[in-house]
């Protein structure tokens, strides 16, 4: 059955926002153990380029993409969102263990595959969930939390996964195998854990479509003309915001050690997960495309930095300051496009919304990859804050 989504007081927030906040925490504390340890896996005991690592993370946020779109018409068009996200989080839960055989490139992108499957399933019906959920004044409150909650779930991944390196190999060696297979085995119970409290725990929110015999037309043209241009001054930017695996890489090749990384990437997290609720409460009061251009100002200066840095350590601080930039955007981006369409063409908006910013990831990846090993390891960030610069300006000027 479905419930009305306000029922309870007005200062409070719906269960369904804690349920899929505690969710992500959980699938967090299991995707980020692996997430953040894979691009090591694969430089290090794979032997693979810089240019396929790019296209592994670009093919496998392309698939997530693809799945995006339908799976967000669909829970539009069954008025259900629940379903589609627990499908989404079992799938992703089932294809984790397999990485603990993987021997080649081929593998690893195999089961990414089917993880970014899961993901596009999920993704759109839940922030879909999540927005109905929400009162119009809470929701950038909602989605704050919801990030802060997917975040915290990072940071105690990455702690547990630090924990396990820390046992089981010298600090100062490169990931090997044995321990890499330990955080794999490690990931699947949080992983199972979010699955069950997702089912038992939420709920479906109506929707207008699903009491009505006439369901609009969903598709891109349907869609309000701000969401749309917004959705493409996104695009631009994101063209120029490749995988997090190359900050990883560049924490590495300015002599970085794996737990050292791992302690950069907490920081990441620690600054990120402690300033997306308030970060997404000050989207309510002054609005989100102000708090938007904030961040990609964040993002320009630090990407600048990453390009100029010539320590382990100041990479390691500017990952740290690049928490900023992920606690002003994430939750205000989504709250935003809540903003810009009616209720009943959300989930399409998050599918079209999700899906174009996971499409630029394979192009994005690819370029950051090249230019890495063709130019040097700054010229990724270089053409990072330059497009930031460019979609920063398009959005100020576009979006009022």
């Amino acid at each position: 059955m479905s419930t009305p989504p306000h029922t309870t007081k007005a200062s409070r927030l719906h269960p369904n926002i804690w349920i899929l906040s505690i969710t992500s925490l959980l699938t967090d504390v299991s995707s980020e153990m692996l997430a953040n340890v894979l691009p090591l896996f694969l430089y290090n005991v794979l032997g693979v380029q810089t240019t396929v690592i790019g296209l592994i993370d670009g093919v496998a946020e392309t698939t997530a993409s693809l799945v995006k779109v339908y799976s967000g018409r669909l829970s539009d068009q069954l008025g259900k969102r629940k379903v589609l996200a627990v499908i989404g989080y079992g799938l992703s839960t089932i294809a984790k263990p397999f990485l603990f055989f993987a021997t080649t490139w081929g593998w690893v992108l195999g089961v990414r595959f089917t993880d970014r499957v899961g993901k596009g399933i999920r993704t759109a019906p839940r922030d879909a969930l999540l927005a109905g959920s929400a009162k119009p004044e809470q929701r950038g409150l909602a989605f704050g939390l919801h990030r802060a909650g997917d975040t915290a779930g990072a940071f105690l991944g990455l702690a547990i996964a630090a924990l396990i390196i820390w046992l089981t190999q010298s600090a100062t060696s490169a990931l090997t195998r044995h321990t890499f297979q330990l955080i794999v085995l490690a990931s699947i119970i949080p992983a199972i854990l979010a699955v069950l409290i997702l089912a038992l725990g939420a709920r479906d929110v109506e929707t207008r479509s699903a009491k009505k015999a006439d369901t609009p037309r969903l598709g891109w043209k349907t869609l309000d003309r701000r969401f749309r241009i917004f959705l493409l001054v996104v695009v631009l930017f994101t063209l120029g915001n490749s995988s997090d695996s190359f900050i990883i890489l560049r924490g590495q090749e300015r002599n970085l050690s794996v737990l050292q990384i791992m302690g950069m990437l907490m920081t990441f997290n620690a600054v990120y997960s402690i300033l997306s609720g308030p970060a997404g409460s000050l989207s309510d009061r002054i609005g989100r495309r102000k708090l938007m251009l904030a961040g990609w100002l964040v993002y320009g200066l630090i990407y600048l930095g990453f390009a100029l840095a010539r320590t382990g350590g100041q990479v390691w601080v500017l990952f740290g300051l690049y928490g900023i930039y992920y606690a002003l955007t994430e939750g205000t981006a989504k709250a935003l496009v809540a903003d810009l369409v009616p209720q009943e063409q959300r989930g399409t908006a998050y599918g079209y919304f999700n899906a174009a910013i996971g499409l630029t990831a394979l192009p994005a990846s690819l370029i950051a990859g090249a230019l890495w090993q063709w130019i040097n390891p700054a010229a990724p960030f270089f053409f990072g804050a330059v497009m930031a610069l460019i979609a920063g300006t398009l959005l100020s000027i576009s979006i009022k």
